[in-house]
Protein backbone atom coordinates (compact mmCIF):
# COMPACT_ATOMS: atom_id res chain seq x y z
CA UNK A 1 0.00 0.00 0.00
CA UNK A 2 1.27 3.56 -1.07
CA UNK A 3 1.57 6.39 1.86
CA UNK A 4 1.86 9.83 2.02
CA UNK A 5 2.35 12.10 4.54
CA UNK A 6 -0.32 14.47 5.50
CA UNK A 7 2.40 17.49 5.02
CA UNK A 8 3.05 15.93 1.36
CA UNK A 9 -0.88 16.58 0.95
CA UNK A 10 -1.03 20.15 2.57
CA UNK A 11 1.78 21.83 0.96
CA UNK A 12 -0.61 22.00 -2.41
CA UNK A 13 -3.79 22.83 -0.72
CA UNK A 14 -1.55 25.40 1.12
CA UNK A 15 -1.31 26.99 -2.19
CA UNK A 16 -5.08 27.90 -2.37
CA UNK A 17 -5.38 28.70 1.45
CA UNK A 18 -2.39 31.14 0.76
CA UNK A 19 -2.80 32.82 -2.82
CA UNK A 20 -6.56 31.89 -3.57
CA UNK A 21 -8.30 35.31 -3.66
CA UNK A 22 -10.80 35.14 -6.58
CA UNK A 23 -13.86 32.73 -7.23
CA UNK A 24 -15.45 33.27 -10.54
CA UNK A 25 -18.76 31.09 -12.05
CA UNK A 26 -18.17 30.18 -15.08
CA UNK A 27 -20.65 28.66 -18.19
CA UNK A 28 -17.95 26.07 -18.40
CA UNK A 29 -14.88 24.36 -16.93
CA UNK A 30 -11.90 26.50 -17.48
CA UNK A 31 -8.36 25.15 -18.20
CA UNK A 32 -6.19 28.46 -17.83
CA UNK A 33 -6.30 31.87 -15.25
CA UNK A 34 -7.77 33.62 -19.08
CA UNK A 35 -10.71 31.38 -19.30
CA UNK A 36 -11.71 31.43 -15.88
CA UNK A 37 -11.39 35.45 -15.05
CA UNK A 38 -12.85 36.45 -18.61
CA UNK A 39 -13.56 34.24 -21.17
CA UNK A 40 -15.60 31.87 -19.13
CA UNK A 41 -16.49 33.90 -16.52
CA UNK A 42 -20.16 34.69 -15.65
CA UNK A 43 -19.70 36.69 -12.59
CA UNK A 44 -17.20 36.77 -9.51
CA UNK A 45 -16.29 37.64 -5.68
CA UNK A 46 -12.88 38.41 -4.53
CA UNK A 47 -11.49 38.71 -1.16
CA UNK A 48 -12.43 34.82 -0.76
CA UNK A 49 -11.56 32.54 2.28
CA UNK A 50 -9.80 29.27 1.83
CA UNK A 51 -9.56 27.34 5.26
CA UNK A 52 -6.39 25.33 6.33
CA UNK A 53 -5.97 21.86 5.53
CA UNK A 54 -7.88 19.45 7.21
CA UNK A 55 -8.70 15.72 7.39
CA UNK A 56 -10.82 14.61 4.31
CA UNK A 57 -13.69 11.32 4.20
CA UNK A 58 -12.55 8.89 4.01
CA UNK A 59 -8.83 9.44 3.67
CA UNK A 60 -6.71 12.45 2.38
CA UNK A 61 -7.07 15.97 3.17
CA UNK A 62 -9.25 19.28 2.17
CA UNK A 63 -9.79 22.63 2.45
CA UNK A 64 -13.41 24.30 2.44
CA UNK A 65 -13.67 27.45 0.62
CA UNK A 66 -16.02 29.61 3.18
CA UNK A 67 -19.64 30.72 1.54
CA UNK A 68 -20.53 33.39 -0.48
CA UNK A 69 -23.65 35.86 -0.16
CA UNK A 70 -22.59 39.09 -2.51
CA UNK A 71 -20.71 37.46 -5.79
CA UNK A 72 -21.46 40.11 -8.65
CA UNK A 73 -22.77 38.48 -11.77
CA UNK A 74 -21.12 40.36 -14.90
CA UNK A 75 -22.83 38.65 -18.16
CA UNK A 76 -25.95 36.31 -18.59
CA UNK A 77 -26.04 32.66 -19.10
CA UNK A 78 -25.84 29.12 -16.97
CA UNK A 79 -23.16 28.63 -14.67
CA UNK A 80 -21.57 24.95 -14.69
CA UNK A 81 -18.44 25.62 -13.17
CA UNK A 82 -16.34 27.40 -10.59
CA UNK A 83 -12.88 28.74 -10.48
CA UNK A 84 -10.52 29.65 -7.75
CA UNK A 85 -7.63 31.64 -8.57
CA UNK A 86 -4.47 33.81 -7.19
CA UNK A 87 -5.05 37.34 -9.44
CA UNK A 88 -2.00 38.69 -8.33
CA UNK A 89 0.25 35.66 -10.00
CA UNK A 90 -2.52 35.18 -12.31
CA UNK A 91 -2.92 31.80 -12.00
CA UNK A 92 -5.94 29.19 -12.24
CA UNK A 93 -5.61 27.32 -8.77
CA UNK A 94 -8.41 24.70 -8.94
CA UNK A 95 -11.90 24.59 -10.85
CA UNK A 96 -14.57 22.25 -10.81
CA UNK A 97 -18.28 21.38 -11.44
CA UNK A 98 -21.14 23.73 -9.15
CA UNK A 99 -23.71 20.71 -7.72
CA UNK A 100 -26.23 21.94 -10.18
CA UNK A 101 -26.09 24.59 -13.35
CA UNK A 102 -27.69 27.84 -12.72
CA UNK A 103 -29.08 30.79 -14.97
CA UNK A 104 -27.53 34.14 -14.02
CA UNK A 105 -28.37 37.56 -14.93
CA UNK A 106 -25.95 39.96 -15.47
CA UNK A 107 -25.73 43.16 -12.18
CA UNK A 108 -27.40 40.52 -10.13
CA UNK A 109 -25.60 38.89 -7.72
CA UNK A 110 -24.77 34.86 -6.80
CA UNK A 111 -24.41 32.71 -3.86
CA UNK A 112 -22.58 29.62 -3.13
CA UNK A 113 -22.74 27.11 -0.33
CA UNK A 114 -19.44 26.31 1.46
CA UNK A 115 -17.45 23.83 -0.28
CA UNK A 116 -14.57 21.54 -0.40
CA UNK A 117 -11.35 21.41 -2.03
CA UNK A 118 -9.84 17.78 -1.83
CA UNK A 119 -6.88 15.76 -2.33
CA UNK A 120 -7.36 12.14 -2.10
CA UNK A 121 -4.94 9.94 0.16
CA UNK A 122 -3.54 7.02 -1.47
CA UNK A 123 -5.24 3.50 -2.40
Amino acid sequence: MAFLHDDVLDKGLEELTNHGNRLDICSAEPSTFEEATDTLSLGNKTGITVGSPTDRSPSGRKVTVSAITDGDVTDTDIATHWAVTDSSGERLLAAGPLSAGQFVTQGNSFSLQAFDIGIPGPA
